[in-house]
C-alpha cells in the first residue's frame, strides 16, 4: 500500500513538472510573438515618421534610433516588472532585509 502511495505521489510530481514546463514554453512563445509584434510596430513607426523626415544617412540613423528605442523600452518594462514582483512577493523583501 505504501508503494502505491509513493508511486501516486511520484506521478503527481512528474505531472506537475510537465505542466510547469509547458507553462514556461507557452509563456516564452507568447513573449516571442509579442516581441515580434512590438518589433514590427517600432520599425514601421521609424520607417513612416523618421525616414521620411531625414533622407541623408537615414539607414544608419534609423537603425540607431530603433536600437535606442528598443533598449529604453526593454529597460523600462524590466524595471517596472521587477518592482511589481517585489511588491507582490513579501518573502523576497524579508530576505533582502536580512542580508
Amino acid at each position: 500500500m505504501e508503494v502505491v502511495k509513493k508511486t501516486k505521489k511520484e506521478i503527481k510530481k512528474y505531472q506537475l513538472a510537465v505542466i510547469k514546463q509547458m507553462l514556461k514554453l507557452a509563456t516564452t512563445g507568447f513573449g516571442l510573438v509579442a516581441a515580434l509584434a512590438w518589433n514590427e510596430l517600432i520599425r514601421s513607426f521609424i520607417d513612416e515618421f523618421i525616414k521620411t523626415k531625414i533622407s541623408v544617412g537615414s539607414g544608419i540613423l534609423s537603425l540607431a534610433i530603433y536600437a535606442i528605442v528598443v533598449t529604453l523600452l526593454a529597460v523600462f518594462i524590466t524595471l517596472q516588472l521587477s518592482r511589481m514582483a517585489e511588491k507582490l512577493n513579501p518573502e523576497r523583501k524579508e530576505e533582502k532585509e536580512e542580508e
